[in-house]
């Protein structure tokens, strides 16, 4: 087939450069990508991890500002591609574009749907604690996330992911699943089938309130949440009126003497080789890595070293 991507974090990167690894069966002849933005400390802008990889490999770039866009119109046009492929690209794509090509867009997305629909399903899966997650392809239409599914993969979630880790996995296994969708709708053996809306759940942005750590909250949750918001945006606390981010966690088996204590309590850390005990509305959670306001995520040893914290002290939320 003859794509036309769409795509912009590296999320989308991941697919992209599958694709063009999948040469000569699939040909990618333009992307579209969201304008450069600043970034980083210093705001400097920057291009997308997509815009990158289309560069290196001599596509015509696009990057409207809105759609439809003439530009990109006349390109359809003239090009006259099999697909659209759109993977996170974040723009609402216009019904003259759904319809433009003769497998119309194909959309790669992070859940196995109808299940977190929207845009932060890994965050979500990880904060609601689900064992498993996926990817799934589907037939765009006007709806979010609402089109005729045509594959999907399982993925499990581990203890020890984070968004980082779990992102990553889905982007690979997502990206062999986008080659593998065309592959068989090349040849005419994938059944379009529409999802149950009765079952959709929606995986809204997150606000700044989903940040803040609830101490008072079961332990399970509260180390969900710190590792749905590993690397960014954080998870938040405050101690003596100094907001703080806790980046990962442990639940423990002991009760570090804070049994009758209320949450957010801190136990004796000692130096902190085994984390900085905190008291939960069922337990206890060991803090490993913090990060103080403009400085470094530090493990809990170093953390003390710089910081006086421990016993009689309480995080609040």
């Amino acid at each position: 087939m003859k794509i036309v991507f769409m795509g912009t974090p590296d999320f989308s990167r991941i697919s992209l450069e599958k694709l063009v690894d999948s040469a000569p069966r699939h040909r990618v002849v333009g992307v579209l990508t969201q304008p450069d933005r600043p970034k980083g400390r210093g705001m400097k802008v920057l291009p997308s991890p997509v815009k990158e990889v289309a560069l290196r490999h001599g596509f015509p770039v696009f990057q409207p500002q809105r759609l439809p866009d003439p530009e990109v119109m006349s390109f359809l046009e003239t090009s006259k591609p099999d697909v659209l492929v759109v993977v996170a690209y974040g723009l609402k794509i216009p019904t003259v574009m759904l319809e433009f090509a003769p497998y119309g867009c194909i959309n790669l997305h992070s859940s196995l749907l109808p299940k977190y629909r929207g845009a932060s399903p890994i965050q979500w899966a990880l904060l609601n604690g689900e064992e498993t997650t996926g990817v799934t392809t589907m037939r765009m239409d006007e709806g979010w996330d609402t089109g005729d599914m045509l594959l999907s993969r399982a993925v499990p979630i581990r203890e020890e992911d984070n968004f980082a880790s779990l992102h990553d996995r889905l982007a690979e296994v997502g990206a062999a699943l986008l080659v593998e969708t065309l592959d068989q709708l090349a040849v005419g053996r994938i059944t379009p089938t529409p999802q149950n809306h009765e079952e959709a759940t929606y995986a809204r942005k997150l606000t700044d309130e989903d940040l803040v750590l609830d101490w008072s909250c079961p332990s399970r949750e509260l180390f969900n949440r710190i590792r749905a918001l590993d690397p960014w945006p954080g998870a938040r606390t405050t101690l003596n009126g100094e907001q703080l981010k806790i980046w990962s966690a442990q639940i423990s088996t002991e009760d570090w003497g804070l049994a009758q204590a209320p949450p957010g309590a801190i136990g004796d850390p000692g130096k902190g080789e085994q984390g900085i005990p905190v008291r939960t509305g069922d337990g206890v959670l060991l803090l490993y890595e913090l990060q103080l306001p403009g400085r470094k995520r530090l493990n809990a040893a170093q953390f003390l070293a710089g910081k006086k914290i421990g016993a009689g002290m309480r995080f609040i939320s």
